[in-house]
């Protein structure tokens, strides 16, 4: 009995420098609002907020298109039609409003083209935030615009190639999995050392990998775009000059130009 009540007494302890060590390190992030992490999952929270509206509007109008119709069948619909009117309109402003973006399943993010498998996987990552320490908040944000940048050179190659297949699985499972199978472990227990660092610093360790293979990445795929533009840059100034000026143009050839005349022209020659 005393053991059990030592070790009750160990783990609520425990519990509670963890949970000191959380508020104090990124309780902040906790309490700050969502904000999107990159460009994709901006544009999805913007078209999610417009059907909102747009829902709003369609309901708040059918609802006095009804009252109307109602009114006019019965000559006035008096005090407490106006009142059922605008609790009628109120319910429709608090089932519009309570609706939430739908948080992708990690299982449907790396399905689709390149940008919705980005848009996807940022929105997917923001939501898991609350549940990260400080640091890897940082790096999620940092990723979030990482994978912007990525995703605008993975739609300028063939989705099959080994480049874009490899990073999809970077992108749209490695990370998803890896922020997944911390969460499942029990918040008391991440921050005790377990196979040469905490469950924290871990996740962080990892978190910094992945951030690094995506701007990688991103730079080598960067490469032939960077290549074509050299290419041409050199090219104007091998055609035009290296001040942008037309280079003198050869003079033309006598006879080519006599052999361009009409016949009656040449005779007068």
């Amino acid at each position: 009995m005393a053991n059990d009540l030592t070790r009750d007494s160990d783990r609520l302890l425990t519990e509670g420098r963890s949970l000191l060590r959380d508020n104090q390190a990124g309780g902040r992030f906790r309490r700050m609002p969502s904000r999107p992490i990159g460009r994709g999952s901006a544009e999805l929270k913007a078209k999610h907020l417009a059907n909102k509206l747009v829902q709003l509007a369609v309901g708040v109008v059918g609802v006095l298109a009804a009252a109307s119709v109602v009114g006019g069948i019965i000559g006035g619909i008096g005090f407490w039609g106006v009142m059922c009117t605008v609790l009628a309109i109120a319910v429709v402003f608090g089932v519009v409003t309570r609706r939430k973006i739908k948080v992708p399943k990690i299982r449907d993010l790396n399905t689709g083209d390149v940008r919705h498998m980005v848009a996807r996987t940022e929105l997917w990552l923001e939501s898991q935030r609350p549940a990260l320490p400080a640091p890897a908040v940082t790096l999620v944000d940092q990723i979030g615009v990482q994978l912007d940048a990525l995703g605008l050179q993975l739609e300028h190659i063939e989705p099959l190639h080994p480049a874009a297949v490899e990073t999809r699985k970077l992108v749209g499972e490695t990370l998803p999995g890896m922020i997944d199978a911390y969460r499942k472990i029990p918040a008391h227990l991440r921050s005790e050392p377990r196979a040469g660092g905490t469950p924290d610093e871990q996740l962080v360790e990892s978190l910094g990998k992945i951030s690094k293979e995506i701007d990688s990445v991103t730079r080598q795929l960067a490469d032939g775009a960077l290549d074509d533009l050299a290419i041409r840059t050199r090219y104007l100034d091998y055609r035009y000059g290296a001040e942008g000026t037309p280079e003198a143009l050869p003079a033309p050839d006598p006879l080519e130009q006599l052999n361009r005349l009409p016949e009656r022209d040449k005779q007068e020659f």
